[in-house]
């Protein structure tokens, strides 16, 4: 049985093959406006021009080349450390391969919303969230449509464009799935010997607290007080309040990797 492609190619006298090859202006849009140019027909293809490949191969020849993306950035601020991709490194890092290969990236549309928020130091702040769609166009002009949120906080009227822009490294990172190729964490755990001395569950409360733990380290305690069946022992939290070791490990976790992709 032939495709709506192929009687259509026939009925044109053509082969289904050249029809799908044919980048010229369809004749509907050349009834239109007469006055348009052909992109296609003017085309004279230079030396360096990427090759008219169909979208999914060109994307498929950039994510050969950006094999990987590490977190080499990093935050310090308000007893909060991670590393993370910004935004300008990963833009930096596929804006030129992605013009080798003839790939654009465009936002075709865009739904922000906002709320007012407050940090913890009383500073107000303008929360929004902004869910971006993108087409991505290869060198034929053929397009693949994708959609990410980006999310940002903003004391001005920065915003919007902070939001987009996490949006577009989400796009990037997430199309492109680019590893960081940096070092698991579990890699570096040692397994405790039955000679090393037991912890108190307050001895891992206080690291836990303190600043200068790292998400890495934290995710080893965790292990730790697992394996000494600890992670259900109460302790006192930094409120004064009662909490068991592992909603604590898990909640100071989440702060101090929390904004990381």
């Amino acid at each position: 049985m032939s495709t709506i492609q192929e009687r259509a190619a026939a009925a044109a006298g053509r082969t289904a093959a050249e029809e799908q090859n044919d980048l010229s202006l369809p004749p509907e849009f050349v009834e239109q406006f007469p006055n348009a140019v052909d992109p296609m027909a003017e085309y004279e293809p230079g030396d360096d021009d990427p090759e008219m490949v169909p979208v999914h191969l060109a994307w498929i020849r950039v994510r050969k080349e950006i094999r990987a993306i590490a977190k080499g950035e990093q935050y310090n601020g308000g007893g909060t450390r991670f590393n993370f991709r910004g935004v300008d490194t990963v833009v930096n890092t596929f804006g030129p391969v992605t013009l080798k290969h003839g790939v654009n990236v465009f936002p075709v549309h865009v739904q922000a919303t906002y709320r007012d928020t407050t940090t913890s130091k009383g500073s107000k702040m303008r929360e929004c969230t902004a869910t971006v769609t993108w087409q991505i166009v290869g060198p034929r002009g053929d397009t693949l449509t994708l959609q990410t949120q980006g999310e940002a906080l903003d004391s001005a009227d920065k915003g919007t464009a902070k939001a987009q822009s996490v949006a577009l490294r989400v796009l990037l990172l997430s199309a492109g799935l680019t590893p960081t190729h940096d070092k698991d964490p579990d890699s570096s755990y040692i397994e405790r010997g039955n000679d090393a001395p037991a912890r108190s569950a307050e001895s891992y409360r206080d690291e836990i607290l303190d600043p200068k733990t790292s998400a890495g380290r934290l995710q080893q305690i965790s292990y730790e007080m697992r394996d000494q069946r600890m992670l259900s022992r109460r302790v006192q939290n930094e409120t004064g309040e009662m909490e068991t070791l592992d909603d604590l490990g898990a909640r100071i976790y989440r702060e101090r990797s929390g904004g990381g992709q």
